[in-house]
């Protein structure tokens, strides 16, 4: 069934109404919003000088699904990340996140909103002179210093006992392996309990076996945490097997989007042509969940 990001012709749609804030009255919602976007990018444009990077870009990113936002360099990739975790503001256009625009939002309101967003960055970008255990409580020492260290030691050894890393919390980096480096990011993402997860290019510079397991994990995390997940790539293998939406960048702009099979079996030549550019058999591949449901063998976290 295709994701339906807009809609139908001649549809009628009632508007969505964000619940009341306490004490205070129901605030509108712009036209377009649907119900269960957790994000929504609205023709979002962004100019550096001369150069236009993101030319209208519209997403509908849905709640606690897994949207893949895929492209070859210099698409502009990096830009909508940056902009999705409100680190650059669009020249022109909206983002509205659980209902609030925060394109007009000053810098201490937007550090309140990015705590809603858990970052697990490419390669993980562990600090390598820190223990696990230092990188992973790095979020809670920086944004809830009320905390006690006690508290705050009890929250990260569940969580990495909970991905699988338990006794790892004295080693260094270097002695973990790639996968486990990845649960360690990942780890200090779910830190201030975020509602949405964003990937970059989670599956880069890995083996098969490996970026298999990375796919496992994220959509194994998306569903013990019921979280929302954005993950920015160039790998079809990965996309195929995790999206349940899927938006295809190229220069600046929205080409395609929809469901993977969409993608690869629609109408949309550009997009055809994308996938077999990537050298893949999409008929080959499955999602995660699925996958599960057919009885294959699931790699657990501590398989990694």
């Amino acid at each position: 069934m295709k994701a339906e990001l807009a809609p139908r012709p001649g549809s009628v749609q009632e508007e969505p109404v964000v619940p009341p804030a306490p004490n205070g009255p129901s605030k509108p919602v712009p036209a377009g919003l649907l119900p269960d976007d957790h994000i929504f990018v609205d023709n979002v444009v962004k100019r550096f000088g001369d150069t236009l990077v993101l030319r209208g870009v519209t997403m509908h990113l849905k709640r606690h699904q897994t949207a893949v936002v895929i492209g070859g360099s210099g698409a502009g990739k990096t830009t909508l990340l940056r902009m999705l975790i409100a680190l650059e503001k669009p020249t022109t256009g909206h983002i509205w996140v659980d209902g609030d625009d925060i394109a007009p939002l000053g810098e201490v309101e937007l550090n309140r909103v990015r705590q809603r967003f858990g970052m697990v960055f490419q390669y993980a970008a562990l600090l390598d002179s820190l223990t696990i255990f230092e990188n992973v409580v790095f979020p809670l020492r920086e944004h809830r210093k009320k905390m006690s260290r006690r508290d705050q030691r009890t929250k990260v050894l569940d969580m990495l006992k909970l991905l699988g890393l338990e006794g790892k919390e004295d080693r260094m980096p270097s002695e973990l392996s790639g996968g486990q480096r990845k649960r360690v990011g990942l780890a200090r993402a779910l830190m201030l309990e975020p509602k949405i997860l964003i990937y970059d290019e989670p599956t880069s510079g890995l083996d098969p076996i490996t970026s298999r397991m990375v796919d496992d994990l994220i959509e194994e995390t998306r569903d013990r945490f019921q979280v929302t997940s954005v993950v920015i790539s160039h790998d079809m293998t990965s996309t195929m097997r995790i999206a349940h939406q899927a938006f295809l960048l190229v220069r600046g702009e929205v080409i395609a989007s929809g469901t993977p099979d969409d993608l690869a079996y629609g109408d949309n030549e550009a997009a055809r042509e994308f996938i077999m550019a990537s050298g893949i058999a999409p008929d080959r591949l499955s999602r995660v969940g699925d996958e599960k449901q057919a009885g294959d063998a699931t790699v657990k976290y501590k398989a990694m």
